[in-house]
């Protein structure tokens, strides 16, 4: 394997790991399951680069080998206890420091719960553009989907959960996320 191979993934490894992992915990919700997956992802990256494989955007790749794993995760049918999964729930990180938009925070928690419910590849969209925060070219990378496609299907979500927060009158103006 090439000199610069190695270290472009070492230098992945060190930028993407921890963001990554946050992906992963927000998709399973549950703290070793997400450091297994965040482990299985790099080192599938790493058996793909050994094998010679090429790859042209490398963020984009480890992006979709973690969704790709998380999808595989989500479709097997394990049974944990609420407890557990209460326990074992995500926090997110306020939006400002300052406190002055507490609103906002509570809204962007209430979206997330409702995002969960949302069917693939939709919900890989919303989490990959406001949870880690990529672009829609580079969602569409990961997801092997053009560009114009995330875009649609982005919009198409964001007027579901429009719908959905209206209809628990819970009207809120949703846009001021993005």
């Amino acid at each position: 394997m090439k000199q610069d191979v190695e270290e472009q993934f070492l230098r992945a490894y060190d930028d993407l790991s921890e963001p990554l992992y946050r992906h992963l915990y927000f998709r399973v919700y549950r703290r070793e399951r997400a450091q297994e997956l965040l482990q299985d992802v790099f080192m599938k990256t790493w058996n793909y680069l050994a094998a010679g494989n090429q790859v042209d955007n490398l963020k984009a790749f480890l992006y979709r080998v973690a969704n790709n794993l998380a999808i595989d995760e989500s479709r097997k049918k394990k049974e944990h206890s609420l407890d557990q999964l209460l326990a074992d729930q995500p926090k997110l990180e306020p939006v400002s420091d300052d406190g002055k938009h507490p609103e906002k925070q509570l809204l962007i928690e209430q979206i997330f719960k409702v995002v969960d419910e949302f069917e693939e590849p939709d919900r890989s969209i919303l989490v990959l553009r406001y949870h880690d925060d990529l672009d829609p070219k580079e969602i569409a990378v990961v997801l092997k989907i053009s560009a114009n496609n995330v875009s649609v299907r982005l919009h198409r979500a964001h007027e579901r959960l429009k719908i959905i927060f209206n209809k628990d009158d819970n009207a809120r103006e949703i846009s001021t996320i993005d």
